[in-house]
């Protein structure tokens, strides 16, 4: 399918219904005594979301839900699936807590991605362990969210797999700020990360179209898997884990039908 046929059928089709990227994004689970809202186990655990809010039924009802398991015997091959073309700056950033998982946000222009011939700004980036998406039934150590939104609200996500070995060079940055992160809402100013380099080279990834893994699971984002796994070390995933709640640490939501959609697989770059 054509990369400009598919971009205007997504635009269609990923309306942000009145709901914007922050408050889509940023949910609290119950951590260090404040209110329980989601969680990831229990009662409040991803089974139970639907429940927990009138606005996150669609976690019960949607169709189109995310994250999924990749087969890649059953993705489709398309040759105008052309590579992720991104041109990110090293900023400044803030990283924070907030409850459910750690985020990297960004207050400034920190650079642009093309997807689906569509422009999208990189607003921040989170962390799951283990990873959300899996590949044919493999679940990685972790997963990386690099969140996108266009001028009119649609939101796509970069995700980048891990698997245990020698430290993330993104996470060596900024993983010594983390004991400031004890408490949930705690926000922490870093001068510069360097950003740039992160997608330098993507290569073969997967797309297709889903939603929020949070409440309130909204069906509204483009999903780029990439193929390559890269590599994290333990000390790290455990640095990720350690200013969660207990509900929370791992935080991932199990991975959802299909219902027909399409998962397409580029060339490789």
């Amino acid at each position: 399918m054509d990369d400009n046929l598919t971009s205007l059928k997504v635009s269609r089709r990923l309306v942000m219904v009145g709901v914007g990227l922050n408050s889509v994004l940023l949910h609290v689970c119950p951590a260090h005594g404040t209110h329980s809202v989601i969680g990831y186990t229990g009662v409040t655990g991803p089974d139970k979301w639907g429940t927990l809010s009138p606005s996150y039924s669609m976690c019960f009802n949607g169709k189109r839900q995310s994250p999924i398991e990749i087969v890649k015997k059953n993705t489709v091959f398309d040759q105008n699936l052309g590579p992720l073309i991104v041109g990110y700056n090293d900023a400044s950033a803030t990283l924070i807590n907030n409850g459910f998982n750690v985020e990297l946000r960004y207050e400034n222009d920190v650079g642009d991605a093309i997807i689906a011939g569509k422009n999208y700004t990189l607003k921040q980036m989170h962390w799951h362990s283990p990873s959300e998406h899996t590949i044919d039934g493999v679940r990685y150590a972790a997963e990386l969210h690099l969140v996108h939104q266009s001028v009119d609200g649609n939101i796509a996500v970069v995700a980048i797999l891990y698997k245990y070995g020698a430290p993330d060079p993104l996470l060596s940055q900024i993983v010594d700020k983390f004991d400031q992160l004890t408490n949930e809402g705690a926000h922490i100013p870093i001068k510069r990360v360097g950003t740039k380099a992160i997608l330098q080279s993507n290569k073969k990834y997967f797309r297709y179209e889903g939603s929020l893994t949070t409440p309130p699971c909204s069906e509204i984002v483009i999903w780029n898997i990439l193929e390559e796994v890269r590599e994290i070390s333990k000390e790290q995933v455990a640095a990720l884990k350690t200013p969660l709640d207990e509900s929370c640490k791992n935080n991932s939501r199990p991975t959802q039908p299909l219902n027909g959609r399409p998962v397409e697989v580029s060339a490789a770059s």
